[in-house]
């Protein structure tokens, strides 16, 4: 098992840059696919960032290009670099792990609690 911790939400105006942060503890980061959701009041749950292992990353098209998602398994933290920040990426950010081959929707993924960023314009 592991526990996410999430960290670095705030409110920031748009142009601006904020670095959330997902402290593990349990198992390794290593060990899992991570990714960062996010969910805005009223929308559905979705990806942004998603993290196979180091060095392998992909991007929802909405925050390709602004958004950075990586990890340092010494410190068994993941982290999501937010550029160039708009109103529409206000939200709640949740960071998530489950095993390799299994679905982000399998009950056994985990799931951290969630940091809220808000962007003003």
């Amino acid at each position: 098992q592991v526990q996410l911790v999430e960290s670095g939400g705030g409110s920031v105006q748009a142009g601006g840059s904020l670095r959330l942060s997902c402290a593990a503890s349990g198992n390794p980061l290593s060990a899992y696919s991570v990714a960062w959701f996010r969910q805005a009041p009223g929308r559905e749950r979705e990806g942004v960032a998603y993290s196979v292992s180091v060095g392998r990353a992909s991007y929802a098209d909405s925050v390709e290009g602004r958004f950075a998602i990586s990890r340092d398994n010494a410190k068994n933290t993941l982290y999501l670099q937010m550029n160039s920040l708009k109103p529409e990426d206000t939200a709640m950010y949740y960071c998530a792990a489950k095993a390799l081959f299994a679905s982000w929707s399998n009950p056994d993924t985990y799931w951290g609690q969630g940091t809220q960023v808000t962007v003003s314009s």
